[in-house]
């Protein structure tokens, strides 16, 4: 089996700042991503933590930090079977380019059949769609209702 690896990238209308203050700015992170609240002081080293309902569901460590442009940092859910998995590594890259940022995600070195992988793969799509909608439109992306 190859590398356990997620890529996604999309593109924003948007300003880099906007599309930068979305994945930093605790108020507008709670519209897009579940409800939780992604909070940090935004310096090399420091926590980042996700906060749902009072409760720290995630806590990551900043490893590279270039505002506007890049995050890079751990990933280390704290619940359920994912917190006995050792972190993995989320990069986040902003280029501007005219009215439009392009982001591409990577998140990698994911422990042997992970199941951080696993729910990742299937969140990071949404979270992006739901991101990119808020900031476009203005308004949150509608709940996925399958049939």
């Amino acid at each position: 089996m190859g590398e356990q690896r997620i890529e996604q990238t999309i593109y924003i209308k948007a300003p880099i700042e906007q599309v930068w203050d979305a994945l930093t700015n605790p108020d507008v992170t709670e519209q897009y991503w579940g409800k939780t609240r992604i909070e940090s002081d935004w310096k090399p080293h420091s926590t980042i933590r996700y906060v749902r309902d009072g409760q720290t569901m995630d806590e990551h460590v900043i490893l590279e930090i270039q505002a506007p442009a890049k995050l890079v940092h751990t990933f280390q859910p704290l619940f359920g079977d994912f917190q006995h998995e050792a972190p993995s590594k989320v990069s986040i890259t902003l280029q501007s380019g005219g009215e439009v940022v392009r982001l591409a995600l990577l998140h990698d070195h994911f422990a042997p059949e992970s199941k951080v992988y696993a729910a990742c793969r299937e969140g990071w799509p949404m979270i992006l769609s739901a991101l990119k909608t808020l900031l476009e439109t203005g308004g949150p992306l509608p709940e996925f209702q399958s049939t």
